[in-house]
């Protein structure tokens, strides 16, 4: 019973001195997260062939939790524009966008964006989308 009553002093600080890290791990950490967007078209669209072309894009960001639930935390549509009318890389289209409140150890963002061309028409759609986990930051190139 003395070796018990012995060691329970030193049980008892160990308890104490773990707890702080056990419950850093557990608790929620709520970061903003940044996202800029840069559009501007790929190829010059000089041809007679893209004369009436235009293309616009739309661009959602989604929280997803654990439990796979999305949630739209925002949402664009921009414009149809002719196709030689965007600006080079150089002069790229910018949008910056801050997400509040992502809980970093059980939420992550997708931007998910559709390139919607138009020529004559006929139209075609092209998706693509990126996962946002660890990065405070992040930047999204989309090329018309």
């Amino acid at each position: 019973m003395n070796k018990i009553l012995a060691w329970l002093p030193a049980l008892m600080a160990l308890s104490v001195i773990a707890y702080k890290p056990v419950k850093e791990a557990t608790e929620s950490k709520l970061v903003n997260k940044n996202i800029s967007f840069s559009v501007y078209k790929g190829s010059s669209y000089t041809s007679d062939a893209y004369n009436n072309a235009s293309a616009k894009i739309h661009i959602v960001v989604e929280k997803v939790n654990t439990r796979g639930q999305h949630t739209i935390v925002w949402n664009k549509l921009m414009d149809a524009k002719e196709l030689s009318k965007y600006p080079s890389i150089e002069n790229a289209l910018k949008q910056n966008i801050t997400v509040h409140n992502v809980n970093q150890k059980k939420e992550h963002l997708v931007v998910d964006y559709t390139l919607i061309y138009n020529a004559k028409g006929g139209e075609l759609q092209m998706h693509d989308a990126t996962i946002i986990k660890d990065d405070n930051s992040s930047k999204i190139d989309i090329s018309i």
